[in-house]
Formats: structure tokens, sequence, C-alpha cells
């Protein structure tokens, strides 16, 4: 098994809110990333895709692909916004960088799958900052 990573970033604003909480329970659970003027970070987003090199190629996959795949479907949406309000397939979810991870391996797999018939979508790793980061993986 090869496995090949693409790393792009964006950067967009945020609020760790869960509004099932009193605002009580938010301040003392997210303590400044539950600001209600938001708050941002310069994500960086890496995906990896497992499988076997086509031997027609030697790819698992096209790197020029699968960075149009993660431009169109994450950076594109995502870049400059406000991932609570401007960003429909993130409503409803509390935006954390765990969240965030498995909501864009969703969102990125079946195009992912269509473009590497050798190789599938193994895992979304979501550097929040340098030192916070949340991978997520269907093991």
């Amino acid at each position: 098994m090869i496995y090949v990573t693409r790393k792009s970033h964006f950067t967009a604003a945020h609020r760790l809110h869960n509004p099932q909480k009193s605002d009580e329970w938010n301040r003392n659970t997210y303590g400044p990333c539950n600001h209600p003027n938001w708050h941002g970070h310069n994500y960086v987003i890496e995906v990896t895709v497992a499988g076997e090199t086509d031997p027609d190629t030697g790819y698992v996959v096209d790197l020029g692909e699968l960075k149009k795949v993660i431009h169109a479907k994450v950076v594109s949406v995502c870049d400059h916004k406000n991932l609570n309000l401007d960003v429909d397939f993130l409503q409803g979810i509390i935006p954390s960088a765990e969240n965030l991870a498995r909501a864009f391996f969703l969102r990125l797999e079946k195009d992912i799958d269509r473009i590497t018939p050798h190789g599938k979508l193994f895992s979304v790793r979501l550097y929040e900052t340098e030192r916070n980061i949340a991978e997520y993986r269907e093991d």
C-alpha cells in the first residue's frame, strides 16, 4: 500500500459554541474560542490517498487532479469565510478541528474515489494551528 498526501491551506473564522448549552457552559468549555465576535485560523489540510500504483502512470492518484478536488470541495468554499455562517455543508455542526476533519473527509470521498481507480481516500488531517491537529479516517 502506498500513501500519497496533498497539502493545501485556507484562512477562516469560526466560533466554538454549543447552542444546546448555556452561555456560561460555552465560556467555561471553549474559553477564548467561544468569543462572540469569532476568531480565525490559518488552516492547513492534508489529504491522503492510499492504494496501489496504476501500471500505466505509476500514480496512486494524479496530484494535479487531487489538488483540483481539494480546492473545489474545501478550499474555495471555506477560504476567507465564517465556517459557522457561510459554509452550507458545515451548518449544524460545532466547527472544532475534529468535526471539520470528518466533514472534509465526507465531502471529498466520492470525488477522490472517482479520480483514482487504484486507490481511495485514506485520511484528512487538519492543522488548526501548528500544535493543534485533528485527523479523520475510516479505519
